[in-house]
């Protein structure tokens, strides 16, 4: 398949953006989905940044980076592409857009949890130097384990270049 690089962009998620969210959310995932409240609140908070790419005017994906007062490490919380967009590059994408904004703003790391037997996301994260720091036993609400990945954002290793 090809990888979508042209008239795709991201932009900070809006009130107005919560009903798409809200969709996509429900065509990506069958467990720990997030309902309108938690995307309005999230979207409203100091704490939380919220964005999307947007392919020729269409929803392809988002993600949600997660920050706490005092600490440089953020917190890759949610990263989703619509299912219609897996195999173009979308996934890849986010995930640099995430190390980029993460780094922007001055963060260390970039953390996130990830299902055990989630292959294709597991090994996305690890060809950009995300290593597994510990395993979470029963984390999903299906039961299923999960592992916890840091990518440290110090090292000039992990630029993006040759990805």
């Amino acid at each position: 398949m090809s990888t979508v690089t042209t008239n795709c962009h991201f932009r900070e998620a809006t009130s107005a953006d919560v009903a798409a969210l809200v969709a996509l959310e429900s065509r990506c995932f069958d467990y720990s989905r997030m309902g309108p409240k938690s995307f309005k609140r999230l979207i409203n908070a100091h704490s939380a940044h919220v964005y999307l790419c947007e392919c020729d005017g269409t929803l392809m994906g988002y993600l949600l980076l997660l920050t706490r007062r005092n600490s440089r490490i953020w917190r890759l919380y949610s990263i989703a592409t619509a299912p219609a967009a897996r195999g173009l590059g979308i996934g890849k994408q986010l995930l640099e857009f995430a190390i980029f904004t993460a780094k922007q703003h001055g963060a260390s790391a970039l953390s996130l949890e990830v299902k055990t037997d989630n292959t294709p996301a597991i090994k996305l994260y690890e060809k950009y130097d995300f290593a597994v720091v510990d395993v979470l036993p029963d984390y999903y609400d299906d039961g299923t384990d999960g592992y916890r990945m840091r990518l440290s954002l110090w090292s000039e290793a992990n630029g993006l270049e040759n990805r």
